[in-house]
C-alpha cells in the first residue's frame, strides 16, 4: 500500500546506445515496461526518420500475415488464440530468415489458391455444360409446338421435334438455337430483353438447376438457370449473343443431333470425375500446408508486432554528431533505474558489442509523468481516481483512502445484508475464476466493467453485509438474535382488544440496548420511518463532516512534501477552523443530544431534572444551528425547558461564529499578501535595471543569474500563482475562497444522499416483499395451487430483487458514492493536473491493439 501513498519518483534519463545494440536493448526494455520514451525528432517528418525502411518491412510482413490468416480462417483451420508465453522479438539475423519464410509461405498459399480457383472454375464450367446438355436433351425429345409465324413472320403452326425442326429450317431458312446458363435472379429481365430485341421472334425454354453452384472466387452459393433460345437469322443471333454477354450469361456449345449430345455428356461426366479427384487432392495438400502454418501463425504475428514497435521506438532516438551512438531520452521510475541499466547491458551482450551502453540522469524543469504502482487488487480503485483526473506529480493519491471509504459509503446507502450477500457471491465468483474468465477474453463491455472492478464489488458486498447488520435489515426483515430490549406490558386479552399499542420507553424499555444494530422491535413500530429518518439523517451528517475534514487534512500531505509551510498556516488552518467551528460543531450538538437527552426521562414522576433531560426538552439540532447563525433564540420549546444544551452555549457559539468569519479574510488575503511581500523583498535584494528603469519582470537567483519569471511550477501540479499579476492572484484567490466557503454548506447537504438512498432502498425492499412475495406466503396452505402461486411469487420477487434492488439501486448508490469522492472529498486537496506514465511495454501495446480490433 505504501506505493499508492503518492506517485513514484521519476527521473529523466539519457540513453547512449551503440547502433548495433539499439534493437536488442529496446527489445529488453519493451519486455520490462519500465521507460517512457520522449520524441527527440518531433520536427522531423515521419518518412524521413532513420528506421522508416525497417518499419515498412514490418508493414509488408504484417500484410503477408493478414493474407495468410485470412486464408487459414477461410478454410476453418483452428489456430491457437492465446499463447501461454509470448515469444521474444527476433534478433536482426533472424529477421531475414523470418521475412524469407513468410514470403515463401505467402507464395505457396497464393499458388495453391490460384490453382484451386482455376480448377474450381473448370469444374463449374463443366458442371454447367453437363446441365446444359442434359436439359436441352429433354427440350429436344419433348413434343413441342412452335409457332413458325413467330419465328418467321408468316410460318404456319406445326409440331416440331428435332427432325421436323431441321426440315423446316431447310424449307424456310435454318432454325438455330443458343444454349447457356444465367443467374436465376436475372432470368425475368433477360427474357423481356430477348422479346424486345426480336419483337417476339425468339422462343425461350428454361429450366432451373436443382442444386446451387459454388463461386470459385468467393465460395458463395449461386443459383442458376439453364436456357435455350430458338431463333432464325444471323442478325438475330448476333443480338442474342450481345444480350447474353450483357447479362453475364455463359454460353456453351450444344450439338444438333441427339447422339452427339449423348456422347458429349458422357465425356463431360468423365472429365468431371477426374477433375473432382484432382480437386480433392489439391484441397488435402492445401489443408496440410495451412495446418502447418496455423501452428506458427500466432508466434509470427507477435514477433512482427514486436519488431514494428521496436523500430517505431528507435525512430524517437537521435543520432549524435559522429553517427556512432544513438541517444534517447525517457522517463524512468527511480526504483527501476537498475533494471534499465541491466537491460542495456543485456542488449550489448546479446549483439556482441564491446562498447557498453549506459544511461545518464539529467535535470529537467518539465513536470514528470505520474506513475502509481498497482496490483490487481488496487488497480480498480486507482482507475476510479484516474477517471476524474490523473494526479499531479508526487501529489497525495486519494486511491489509498478510497479502498476503505468508497465501499463503506456505498454500503451506508445500500445497507441490506441479504442484498450485500448476493453482491459478495457474485464478486467471489469473479475473483476465484478470474484466470479462466480472463482467458475467455469476453467482448461484452458491461461484463468487462464488472470484471475490472471485481475487488471493488467484493468490498462493497462485505461492507453492505456489515451495514445491513447495523440496520438489522435482511431483505427488509429484521433478526432477533439477542432478544429485544423492549418489554410487553400487555396481557393476551389486551393485545386482542386493539390493533396498535404504545410502548412508553420509561416503562417498557430496559436499560441495556440491543447489542448489535437496531432493535428488532422497530420492525413492527408504526413510527419506524420517523425514527430511521432521524437516525440515518444524523448519521449521514456525521460521516460527511468527518469525511470532509479528513480531506482538508490530506492537503497537509502535499504542503509538507513540497515544503509549502506558509500554505499550512494561510490555507489549511483557516479551512480546517472554518469547517470545524461551524459544521463539526453541529456534529458535536448531535452527539450531545444523543448523550444528554433520553426518552426514558419524560418528567412523569414530577422531577424537574428528569424533565430537563427528557425527550420533551430535546431541541432540534437544525433549528439550533440556524438560530446560532441568525443569533436568535428558539421559542418552540416548553417554557420549563432550557433553551440551551449546556452552560455557556451562547458564548461558545458567538466565539465560533466570529472565529469562522475571521478565517475568511485570512483565506482571501493571506496567500496574495505573502506573494506580494516576497516579490518586494526580492526586488529590493536583487534589483534589475533595464534601460535605466527597474524591471519587475525578471527575477535574479542568489548567484546573480537572471531567470525568467515564467518558470515551471514543481509543487505537485498545484496552480502556480507566484508569477502572475497581483490582480489575477486576487481574482484566483477570491474565487477559491468563495468556492470553499459556499461548498462547505452544499457539500454537507450533499452527504444527505447517504440518508435518502438508504431510506429509499429499505422502503423499496419492504414494498417488494409485501406486494410480491407475501402474496404467495399468505395463500392458503395444503394444496397444489398454493405451491404454484408461491413458486411464481418467489420467482417474481427474486427477479425484481436482482434487477431493481441490486443492479439498479446498486448502480445508483455506486454513482452517488463516486460523486461524494470526486466532488466533496477530493476537491479539498486533490488537483489532478498530471498526465499518466505510459511506458514502452509490449503487453500494453498488444492489449490496446486487441481492444481496437
Amino acid at each position: 500500500m505504501g506505493a499508492m501513498f503518492r506517485s513514484e519518483e521519476m527521473a529523466l534519463c539519457q540513453l547512449f546506445i551503440q547502433p548495433e545494440a539499439a534493437y536488442l536493448s529496446v527489445s529488453e526494455l519493451g519486455e520490462t515496461g519500465t521507460v517512457q520514451f520522449r520524441d527527440l525528432n518531433a520536427d522531423v517528418n515521419s518518412f524521413q526518420r532513420k528506421f522508416v525502411n525497417e518499419v515498412r518491412r514490418c508493414d509488408e510482413m504484417e500484410r503477408k500475415l493478414r493474407y495468410i490468416e485470412a486464408e487459414v480462417k477461410k478454410d476453418n483451420v483452428p489456430t491457437q488464440d492465446h499463447l501461454l508465453e509470448l515469444p521474444r522479438a527476433p534478433n536482426p539475423r533472424e529477421i531475414i530468415d523470418l521475412e524469407a519464410h513468410l514470403d515463401k509461405t505467402e507464395n505457396d498459399i497464393l499458388e495453391l489458391s490460384q490453382n484451386a480457383v482455376s480448377l474450381k472454375s473448370n469444374f463449374v464450367e463443366l458442371t454447367e455444360l453437363r446441365h446444359v446438355l442434359e436439359k436441352t436433351q429433354v427440350f429436344f425429345t419433348e413434343d413441342s409446338s412452335f409457332r413458325q409465324e413467330e419465328v418467321n413472320d408468316s410460318i404456319t403452326r406445326a409440331l416440331i421435334n428435332e427432325e421436323t425442326a431441321v426440315q423446316a429450317a431447310g424449307a424456310r431458312g435454318r432454325l438455330e438455337f443458343v444454349a447457356g446458363v444465367i443467374n436465376r435472379e436475372r432470368v425475368p429481365a433477360f427474357e423481356r430483353m430477348l422479346w424486345r430485341i426480336s419483337r417476339g421472334n425468339v422462343f425461350l425454354r428454361q429450366a432451373e438447376l436443382d442444386k446451387p453452384l459454388e463461386d470459385p472466387n468467393t465460395g458463395n452459393e449461386i443459383y442458376k438457370t439453364v436456357f435455350v433460345a430458338f431463333f432464325q437469322g444471323e442478325q438475330l443471333k448476333s443480338r442474342i449473343k450481345k444480350v447474353c454477354n450483357g447479362f453475364h450469361a455463359s454460353l456453351y456449345p450444344c450439338p444438333n443431333s441427339s447422339k452427339e449430345r449423348q456422347d458429349m455428356v458422357e465425356g463431360v461426366r468423365t472429365r468431371l470425375e477426374d477433375l473432382n479427384l484432382v480437386l480433392n487432392q489439391t484441397q488435402d495438400h492445401r489443408q496440410r500446408v495451412l495446418h502447418n502454418v496455423a501452428k506458427e501463425l500466432p508466434n509470427w504475428s507477435i514477433m512482427v508486432r514486436k519488431m514494428k514497435a521496436i523500430y517505431h521506438t528507435l525512430n524517437l532516438f537521435n543520432m549524435d554528431v559522429s553517427k556512432k551512438c544513438l541517444i534517447g531520452e525517457c522517463w524512468v521510475p527511480v526504483g527501476d533505474l537498475t533494471i534499465v541499466q541491466n537491460c542495456l547491458t543485456e542488449g550489448s551482450r546479446l549483439c556482441g558489442s564491446s562498447i557498453p551502453s549506459f544511461l545518464n540522469v539529467i535535470h529537467s524543469d518539465e513536470d514528470p509523468p505520474t506513475f502509481n504502482r498497482t496490483n490487481k487488487f488496487t488497480r480498480g480503485f486507482q482507475t476510479l481516481i484516474d477517471a476524474y483526473g490523473v494526479a499531479s506529480y508526487r501529489e497525495a493519491n486519494p486511491a489509498l483512502y478510497t479502498i476503505i471509504t468508497f465501499p463503506f459509503l456505498f454500503a451506508v446507502m445500500f445497507g441490506d445484508a441479504g442484498h450485500g450477500f448476493i453482491l459478495t457471491l457474485f464478486a467471489i465468483y469473479m475473483v476465484v475464476c478470474e484466470k479462466s474468465l480472463t482467458a475467455k477474453r469476453i467482448d461484452n463491455e458491461i461484463w468487462n466493467i464488472f470484471f475490472g472492478g471485481r475487488y471493488i464489488i467484493l468490498l462493497m458486498g462485505f461492507f453492505s453485509i456489515y451495514t445491513g447488520m447495523i440496520y438489522n435489515d435482511i431483505f427488509s426483515k429484521s433478526t432477533n438474535i439477542f432478544g429485544s430490549s423492549w418489554q410487553n406490558p400487555y396481557n393476551w386479552e389486551q393485545l386482542h382488544a386493539a390493533e396498535t399499542y404504545e410502548l412508553a420507553p420509561a416503562e417498557t424499555f430496559q436499560k441495556s440496548p440491543y447489542p448489535l444494530g437496531l432493535d428488532p422491535a422497530w420492525q413492527m413500530a408504526e413510527n419506524k420511518i420517523i425514527f430511521l429518518n432521524s437516525y440515518k439523517m444524523k448519521l449521514s451528517i456525521i460521516l460527511g463532516v468527518v469525511h470532509m475534514i479528513f480531506g482538508v487534512c490530506c492537503s497537509n500531505i502535499n504542503f509538507f512534501h513540497h515544503k509549502k509551510y506558509a500554505s499550512i498556516i494561510l490555507e489549511f488552518l483557516p479551512q480546517l477552523l472554518f469547517l470545524s467551528l461551524l459544521f463539526f460543531y453541529m456534529v458535536f450538538l448531535i452527539v450531545i443530544k444523543w448523550v444528554l437527552y433520553s426518552a426514558t426521562n419524560d418528567g412523569a414522576n414530577g422531577a424537574e431534572g428528569d424533565l430537563l433531560t427528557g425527550s420533551r426538552c430535546a431541541p432540534s439540532v437544525l433549528i439550533t444551528f440556524i438560530n446560532m447563525m441568525l443569533r436568535q433564540s428558539s421559542s418552540d420549546l416548553d417554557p420549563r425547558c432550557s433553551p440551551t444544551m449546556f452552560k455557556g452555549q451562547d458564548t461558545v457559539e458567538l466565539i465560533f461564529i466570529l472565529g469562522a468569519l475571521l478565517c475568511i479574510p485570512v483565506m482571501l488575503l493571506g496567500k496574495p499578501m505573502l506573494i506580494l511581500f516576497n516579490r518586494r523583498r526580492k526586488s529590493k535584494s536583487y534589483p534589475v535595471v533595464s534601460n535605466g528603469v527597474p524591471s519587475q519582470d525578471i527575477e535574479l537567483q542568489p548567484g546573480g543569474v537572471p531567470s525568467p519569471s515564467g518558470g515551471g511550477d514543481h509543487g505537485g501540479g498545484h496552480h502556480s500563482m507566484e508569477n502572475e499579476a497581483f490582480s489575477e492572484i486576487m481574482i484566483h484567490q477570491g474565487i477559491h475562497t468563495i468556492e470553499y466557503v459556499l461548498s462547505t454548506v452544499s457539500h454537507t447537504a450533499s452527504y444527505l444522499r447517504l440518508w435518502a438512498l438508504s431510506l429509499a432502498h429499505a422502503q423499496l425492499s419492504e414494498v417488494l416483499w409485501e406486494m410480491v412475495l407475501q402474496m404467495g406466503l399468505k395463500a392458503e396452505p395444503g394444496n397444489y395451487v398454493t405451491a404454484v402461486i408461491l413458486f411464481f411469487a418467489f420467482g417474481a420477487w427474486s427477479l425484481f430483487t436482482v434487477a431493481i434492488l441490486i443492479m439498479m439501486e446498486g448502480l445508483s448508490a455506486f454513482l452517488h458514492t463516486l460523486r461524494l469522492h470526486w466532488v466533496e472529498f477530493m476537491s479539498k486537496f486533490y488537483t489532478g493536473d498530471g498526465y499518466i506514465f505510459q511506458p514502452f511495454c509490449f503487453k500494453t501495446i498488444f492489449d490496446a491493439e486487441d481492444a481496437e480490433e
